[in-house]
């Protein structure tokens, strides 16, 4: 895992000032490789490249990037792992190999096959520029979902790309407008969507595309797609896996241990998160059941009722036999990180879940150098809430007219959510495991917001939605199209389950849980593999039928009965949590005077970015207690810190 960034400027300049302005660039983001940096320039055409590397393979010189390929065709700064990369060396047999490094792997593929097709070969995560020496070209690439990022975007008549936007802000070249339209999104979502940044004219590259650059015609680069995860999709959906649940058990079962397997394959210690939750519990028993030695494992909790999930953790890591090791967190402990987030993350973010997971990557970090992570298994096997309850909700409710739905809605809010959530802590003793539903409140809340959607797909687009009219807060924003807007971006799915789930790997999964992870990680130079997100093991799961994943009106049926093969599921028989931090809390109490300074109507109407009215309103009624807008605030408090940073 590493740091990469670079410009082509495409006019004569001195070596020397170049590699002066790549080191100013790649200093900014160190902490994604702490190991060694390097440098290439082509001062005739203004071409430079600048790595930052975290040595996982490979970690003698021959793994030292940037690298040149054999003949001296292509120079290559890579950022990620290719699992498969001594397959594909097998494949390439007239090679005489200098090192064991994927980057190595990489080059040669792209001198055999071509770059396209070497990234189509290729299983792993990973973001790249490429020099053709001989074209003359830029190339940038980005895996199929999103792991690693990549920023890019033509400042006047430089074009400059790197991991992080941070690399890019040092060029003179950069222009640090805020794009306000994109600012709406992330004060809907909690995230800026791919391809928007923060600021205009910088883009994210999307998931599974390559962009080429040529000089003098800038106007005709756009991003252009080697792999379609909708294609993928709707191909395994067109051959749907035929045989009992014995049999599929089994081939999840397999090609689970496979790409488990081949991600833990390093150089340096490796280990991985554990909650104690379906995702991570599967993860972690695999790897155990293919180590020659306890897997080392890591948790935290926070000892508040309804958030603390670490004696799961510590429940399946005492059962599963790994070396285990867990924190608690307290308020005094988060609230330093809080102030690092703008810097930790760049833009603006606002997944509160970013401070436990940054807690966990800089515990791990202090014992291995590579954690593996369940992330993406909600998105595969119909885990989030919402791929259960909503397409129950519209079929119970479809026929009902929307404005006797609306009258229940305001029902259902006649009692605050705090009441809510005191009543369902009252029941949750009697009620089963699997409707033991944690933050009642909040989850009334959502439903009342639903019930006023006129379809289906309202209600999908309601329920991730924080600041549903993100205009009205937004000051000056125009609308951007989104993946969650544009249904020719969608795979043809049947079942709205399915649907949902797809469109959440398609903006959600690389929006939000693929850039907590990475910023927070990298920030303490720890690389996270996440195998749910293998394209073959994807492939494999999407030819399910949705009954294998939704069963019973409970998520990942079919990683639950894998997982039962190793570890007794009243371990994990519980209702999903996620990683959730109080901040609800936190906000009314050790929080408070660091949000009100932020949002004081008198700093927001200078700032001119965001109206007050709406923002203050939400404010006082959650710290009277009458609703839980910690989300839609967290969001502003994310911009507002952020918009603080830069100004420093």
């Amino acid at each position: 895992m590493c740091g990469i960034a670079g410009f082509l400027s495409y006019r004569n300049q001195e070596a020397q000032s170049l590699h002066k302005l790549l080191d100013r660039m790649s200093q900014q983001i160190v902490h994604r490789g702490p190991d060694s940096c390097g440098s290439w320039v082509d001062p005739l055409l203004g071409v430079a490249l600048a790595h930052q590397r975290l040595a996982i393979m490979d970690v003698s010189p021959a793994g030292h990037q940037p690298m040149v390929s054999a003949s001296g065709r292509y120079v290559l700064v890579f950022n990620g792992e290719i699992y498969n990369h001594f397959d594909l060396r097998a494949r390439l047999t007239d090679v005489s190999w200098r090192g064991h490094s994927d980057t190595e792997t990489l080059l040669a593929g792209f001198e055999t096959w071509g770059i396209r097709q070497t990234l189509v070969d290729s299983v792993g995560m990973f973001a790249l520029a490429v020099w053709d020496c001989d074209e003359q070209t830029l190339t940038l690439a980005r895996d199929r979902i999103g792991e690693k990022p990549l920023y890019y975007g033509w400042q006047g008549d430089v074009f400059l790309f790197g991991s992080e936007l941070k690399a890019l802000r040092v060029h003179p070249a950069f222009d640090s407008s805020i794009n306000r339209s994109a600012l709406a999104l992330f004060m809907q979502h909690g995230y800026i969507p791919a391809p928007y940044s923060v600021h205009e004219g910088v883009f994210k590259l999307l998931p599974g595309c390559l962009l080429s650059v040529r000089p003098g015609v800038a106007a005709q680069s756009q991003p252009d797609s080697y792999w379609s995860f909708s294609e993928l999709v709707e191909t395994s959906q067109s051959q749907l896996f035929i045989g009992s649940d014995a049999q599929a058990i089994d081939a999840l079962d397999a090609q689970l241990r496979r790409s488990i397997g081949r991600q833990m394959l390093a150089d340096v210690p490796l280990g991985a998160f554990l909650s104690g939750g379906v995702d991570s519990s599967a993860v972690v028993a695999l790897m155990q059941a293919q180590a020659m030695r306890p897997v080392r494992t890591f948790t935290i909790g926070f000892g508040v009722p309804g958030y603390d999930e670490a004696h799961h953790g510590a429940a399946v890591a005492g059962y599963l036999g790994t070396d285990h090791t867990e924190l608690y967190v307290s308020p005094d402990m988060a609230m330093p990180v809080i102030e690092r987030l703008p810097k930790i993350y760049d833009e603006p973010f606002a997944d509160s879940s970013q401070i436990p997971t940054y807690l966990l990557s800089r515990l791990t970090r202090e014992h291995v150098t590579v954690g593996i992570s369940g992330d993406g298994g909600d998105e595969l096997f119909g885990g989030y809430n919402r791929h259960i309850t909503l397409p129950a909700i519209w079929h119970s409710m479809r026929h009902v007219p929307t404005s006797w739905r609306r009258e229940l809605g305001r029902a259902l809010m006649s009692m605050s959510p705090a009441t809510w959530s005191r009543l369902g802590a009252a029941l949750l003793p009697m009620l089963p495991g699997r409707m033991r539903f944690t933050h009642l409140g909040d989850k009334v809340q959502k439903l009342s917001d639903m019930l006023a959607a006129s379809d289906a797909l309202g209600m999908y687009r309601d329920v991730i939605s924080q600041w549903k009219m993100p205009h009205q807060l937004v000051l000056g924003a125009g609308s951007l199209p989104s993946v969650v807007t544009s249904p020719q971006a969608w795979p043809g799915v049947g079942e709205l389950a399915h649907l949902m789930m797809a469109i959440d790997t398609l903006s959600y999964l690389p929006g939000d849980i693929l850039t907590k992870v990475d910023r927070a990680s990298m920030s303490v130079s720890l690389e996270t593999r996440l195998p749910f997100l293998d394209h073959e093991l994807m492939a494999l799961v999407w030819r399910l039928p949705l009954h294998m994943k939704i069963r019973g009106g409970r998520g990942k049926w079919i990683l639950r009965q894998v997982l039962a093969r190793y570890v007794p599921l009243e371990m994990i028989d519980r209702p999903k949590a996620g990683f959730a931090v109080p901040i609800d809390q936190w906000l009314r109490g050790p929080l408070k005077d660091w949000a009100e300074a932020l949002l004081d109507e008198a700093r927001l109407r200078r700032e001119g970015f965001l109206n007050p009215v709406p923002v203050r309103r939400k404010w006082a009624e959650h710290l009277s207690g009458q609703c839980n807008w910690q989300h839609q605030l967290w969001n502003v408090l994310m911009f507002q810190a952020w918009l603080e940073d830069q100004c420093v």
